[in-house]
């Protein structure tokens, strides 16, 4: 699989996406498709500041309408880490996991840790057909780290060992 962190703004089609999936082609709708290409892991709130600056009207309301039309049709995908928002992205073709800094809550799209879907098992699935691992991995983004380090000494980077 291709690692990819973001949809390319190009390829969205997003009239024919909104129809293939059954939904009505709206100007709001339009707005938060193209809110969610400029601003992949976004908040409704975040999204609704996006959207209101081209299509002045609408409402948050609209936006949660919007986004929960798009989440049951699978355009798009709610991830929830904790305690914060609910988060929104276009990427859902694949099963891929995300990296959310702690401390300024960046998120990075980072691809399944083994294989395909649902790529880890549970040590007992109590009967459970398992078809998706969600895996939140949790740690200082690259420039976080950087503004902690002392003057003059390099950030730590790399991969933790437990």
């Amino acid at each position: 699989m291709t690692p990819h962190t973001a949809v390319d703004a190009h390829a969205v089609d997003t009239a024919g996406r909104l129809r293939a999936a059954g939904l009505r082609v709206t100007d709001s709708r339009r707005a938060v498709v193209a809110a969610l290409v400029e601003r992949p892991h976004a908040s409704a709130d975040e999204l609704f500041g996006i959207v209101a600056r081209t299509v002045p009207g609408t409402s948050l309301q609209s936006v949660y309408n919007a986004l929960g039309d798009f989440v049951d049709a699978g355009l798009a995908r709610r991830i929830e880490p904790a305690g914060r928002p609910g988060l929104f992205e276009l990427r859902v073709d694949d099963n891929h996991h995300h990296l959310i800094c702690s401390q300024c809550g960046a998120v990075e799209d980072v691809d399944c840790v083994v294989g395909a879907a649902p790529c880890l098992a549970p040590s007992d699935a109590h009967g459970y057909a398992v078809q998706v691992a969600e895996v939140t991995f949790w740690g200082v983004c690259p420039a976080c780290a950087q503004a902690a380090a002392p003057a003059g000494e390099p950030a730590v980077s790399g991969a933790s060992h437990f």
